[in-house]
């Protein structure tokens, strides 16, 4: 039988979701709990990678299992078992052809940063001193909604066949002290949005003008974007599909 398991983590102490040879993981961290208490090898298939020292509010992958699981109760046997790191919050049964990453339509991600210190929040959103100017940035958000092709935001020597994105949410909001940043995309490349940001923030700073946006997407060229903003302000906090129901 296949299921779907929905997960949150703090992505501090992990190099990222997918498993890698010596470097600790979510998804290793995942299946050896799982493998140990359901008694059998189980691998699972996540909604995506999410980079080192980035989190996840909402995250999901998919297991094939023997055995009829009962949510509630595997959900707190699984929670009592995992490091305080990493959060079950639902397991449930799926179609056997159901995959959590092919079937995923959409994803969101939120980026934190703060303009004013504060002790409290440090270690999941990024300190930024220098006043940000929040009109343009959005300005500059309508403008990637208008582009396909996000290469200039990619990692280089990635290995993917298309660097298209369709993007239908992007704009930065104020909170107090705090900036959150929201983007929505069928599919994001590595790095994307923690460049994207980087560059917003060049804007913000009049270093770079809202209008030069057009020229750096369509450039192609990762060197025109801006800089990588730290990961620890990154959440991935959504993954829509058309079978399971938003329930946040």
């Amino acid at each position: 039988m296949r299921y779907f398991i929905e997960f949150a983590y703090n992505g501090k102490n992990y190099h990222g979701f997918q498993s890698q040879p010596d470097a600790s993981s979510v998804q290793e961290t995942l299946e050896k709990a799982l493998s140990t208490l359901f008694r059998e090898s189980i691998t699972i298939v996540g909604a995506g990678r999410t980079d080192t020292g980035v989190h996840a509010k909402q995250m999901f992958a998919h297991f094939d299992s023997e055995l009829e699981l009962d949510s509630d109760y595997w959900s707190h046997k699984l929670n009592s078992f995992l490091p305080p790191s990493i959060v079950i919050l639902k397991i449930f049964q799926v179609s056997d052809e159901a995959h959590a990453r092919f079937d995923a339509t959409s994803r969101t991600y939120e980026y934190y940063l703060h303009t004013f210190k504060d002790a409290f929040i440090s270690e999941g959103s990024w300190y930024h001193s220098n006043p940000l100017d929040i009109d343009k940035m959005n300005e500059a958000c309508s403008i990637l909604m208008k582009y396909l092709d996000f290469e200039c935001f990619s990692k280089v020597h990635t290995d993917v066949s298309t660097f298209n994105c369709k993007i239908t949410v992007a704009h930065w909001q104020q909170k107090g002290n705090q900036l959150i940043f929201t983007i929505t995309a069928d599919r994001f490349l590595r790095n994307m949005v923690r460049a994207i940001v980087g560059t917003m923030v060049n804007i913000g700073l009049g270093k770079i003008e809202v209008a030069d946006l057009h020229h750096i997407i369509s450039s192609k060229d990762r060197g025109k974007a801006g800089f990588s903003v730290p990961a620890h302000g990154l959440y991935l906090v959504n993954v829509s599909y058309p079978y399971i129901e938003q329930h946040n």
